[in-house]
């Protein structure tokens, strides 16, 4: 599931001016006001809570904050402070209509699940650290709707995935922009961060035949770590932190989709690796059945993500699974994941359920 250079460009101005007067003789306070009275003008980050010193959350979708008193209820969960709600999700839907970008409302992807300034306040009155989920490049509305933005094939039509979704090009900075004016108007409604997700290239589908107008000739990974500066650079002075999802195994070996845990632990304030051990095939970090093991496989995975992302800014705070392949999801396979979470002093962590059904006590397990 997307106008603040001249106000950077403005604080520049300012921070300058201040610096000038600084170094004037102190009879000069003509220049000291004009200096406070420009920095005034400047933007101010907005006051917004530091994140938790665990993150502790669950993922929650549009469709879900809609329903009257399932915030409510999440928000009751003990143990919990933390809620990822989805603002662009992967099908290309924005949840809310009032703020929503121009663009947004022009091709049918404003919805009105929820009132995004509304619901902020809700939960920050409860306490809760509130991350927008942006998906960024798989969009089958922008695609569908505006042909030019996306991936194509040879033969010059929208490039669909197996699942028959049309994804954006991410070498277009008409998408990059796009999947930020969305984002600005999550975080002016009061969101605290923005996770960028399916910030990727495609990992299935005829990759073979897709075409990337205004190709560059660089890696993949530079691709994403430009977009993810650019966004970031914009976001951070609106008072947003900024991270990004990727794969449990990106960390492992470059999976041929752009994403660097290396590259992009120097740009963002957390990143979030989608470490569910059903989706490790067998053989996996050498363990035969990887979803057995919870536990040890998501240890195995924080191992290779604290490697690579050393030296760099960001908070490693992993995704959980809460919901089942197959099987039962039961509150000790939870626990032995969130306990590999803290062996690897992680900041936290979220778990995901597609359908918004966790497991009881899942939280508060020590």
């Amino acid at each position: 599931m997307r106008r603040t250079a001249g106000a950077i460009a403005l604080l520049l101005v300012a921070t300058a001016v201040a610096v000038g007067a600084r170094g004037l003789d102190g009879d000069q306070p003509s220049a000291r006001v004009t200096a406070k009275a420009k920095a005034k003008k400047s933007p101010q980050l907005l006051d917004r809570p530091p994140p938790p010193a665990e993150i502790r959350g669950i993922h929650v979708t549009m469709a879900l904050a809609s329903i009257p008193g399932k915030l409510e209820e999440y928000t009751s969960t003990l143990g919990l402070n933390t809620v990822e709600l989805d603002v662009k999700d992967e099908n290309g839907e924005v949840g809310f209509h009032t703020l929503a970008p121009p663009l947004a409302r022009q091709i049918g992807a404003a919805m009105r699940y929820y009132d995004p300034t509304k619901t902020a306040k809700a939960l920050h009155d409860q306490g809760i650290y509130l991350i927008g989920r942006v998906v960024c490049f798989e969009d089958p509305i922008l695609s569908e709707k505006r042909p030019e933005l996306a991936i194509q094939t040879t033969g010059g039509d929208v490039w669909r995935n197996h699942a028959g979704l049309g994804w954006t090009n991410p070498y277009d900075k008409r998408v990059w922009d796009y999947n930020l004016a969305v984002a600005k108007a999550a975080v002016r409604a009061g969101f605290d961060e923005i996770q960028f997700d399916y910030v990727r290239f495609p990992s299935d589908g005829d990759i073979d035949s897709a075409v990337f107008p205004g190709r560059r000739r660089e890696a993949m990974s530079a691709t994403i770590a430009r977009f993810v500066h650019y966004a970031t650079n914009r976001l951070r002075p609106l008072g947003a932190r900024v991270s990004v999802d990727v794969f449990g195994l990106s960390a492992t070996r470059n999976l041929g989709i752009g994403q660097s845990p290396r590259r992009l632990a120097r740009i963002v304030d957390a990143i979030y690796p989608m470490v569910y051990p059903s989706h490790y095939g067998s053989g996996e970090y050498g363990l035969s059945d990887p979803s057995a093991v919870p536990g040890r496989t998501v240890g195995r995975s924080l191992r290779d993500f604290r490697r690579q992302m050393r030296g760099g800014r960001a908070k490693l705070i992993p995704w959980l699974e809460d919901f089942t392949l197959g099987g039962t999801t039961t509150i000790e396979k939870v626990e032995e994941q969130i306990a590999a979470t803290r062996r690897w002093t992680s900041a936290g962590f979220l778990l995901w359920n597609p359908s918004g059904i966790y497991t009881t006590g899942a939280l508060t397990a020590r």
